[in-house]
């Protein structure tokens, strides 16, 4: 009699996860790879509690993690990757031995979207919100040596306040990034008080949201001339770094 396959499950914490992209990825990725013991699926989760729960499921061995988890999961993980210390957020989860290693593949996913985009005139760069996304976004840009602002509405040390952000401070920075959740599905009518005004041609507008693919600070972006990016290619590079930690060897 032959033994059966070992089951392996993996899954998205989160909140209101009935519309993310993640499970219907991986749950193709699994389809075409003929692995058809392994499983996707959405975990949401109301308090900590109920991850720890998860992880004592022995037929679970990686979660990605979405808002509003990033970064209060810290706390709870055995380990951390180097870039998950530096950032102090994480959106992958691998369960090795009983272990909770938490990794940050969002700051992978951006770099590899972005570096085709930027040119040397783009020194400086804005981002618009401070959860853990943006943590990855900082990250990876000021590695690449720009001078990088963050403007949110509770800002922390070294961040300005939303109702300090003008048009000169726009036309400042040649690279804006947007990584709050205003705009996404199914509040897609949603668009941040943002002074589109200061943007120009020479400006590269990134936002975090792919769904829908052009949200409506995209749209506004794009009448002043500005290049502008979705979030998907980034969803797409930072899924496939999940993978690959899942299935790291020894």
């Amino acid at each position: 009699m032959l033994e059966s396959k070992k089951i392996k499950r993996f899954g998205l914490l989160g909140k209101s996860l009935s519309h993310s992209f993640s499970k219907s990825y991986f749950t193709e990725k699994f389809r075409s790879s003929n692995l058809d013991a392994y499983f996707y699926e959405n975990f949401e989760i109301e308090t900590i509690d109920q991850f720890l729960e998860l992880c004592k499921d022995e037929s679970i061995f990686g979660f990605n993690v979405t808002i509003p988890y990033k970064e209060s999961l810290l706390p709870y993980l055995d380990e951390l990757s180097a870039e998950a210390q530096a950032i102090r957020a994480v959106n992958t989860i691998l369960i090795k031995e009983g272990r909770k290693i938490g990794h940050n593949t969002d700051a992978f996913g951006f770099q590899q979207m972005i570096k085709p985009f930027l040119l040397n005139t783009h020194e400086k760069a804005l981002i618009l919100g401070n959860g853990g996304a943006a943590k990855a976004v900082r990250y990876v840009l000021k590695n690449i040596g720009l001078d990088v602002f963050t403007v949110a509405r509770n800002p922390k040390i070294n961040e300005l306040h939303w109702h300090e952000l003008n048009e000169n401070m726009v036309k400042f920075c040649g690279v804006i990034v947007q990584t709050t959740p205003v705009g996404m599905y199914p509040e897609s009518q949603g668009c941040l008080d943002f002074p589109f005004s200061g943007l120009t041609d020479g400006h590269l507008v990134v936002d975090l949201i792919y769904n829908p693919e052009q949200t409506l600070f995209l749209e506004r972006a794009k009448l002043q001339g500005a290049t502008t990016l979705n979030g998907l290619t980034m969803l797409h590079q930072q899924a496939e770094k999940s993978w690959e930690i899942w299935n790291q060897k020894e």
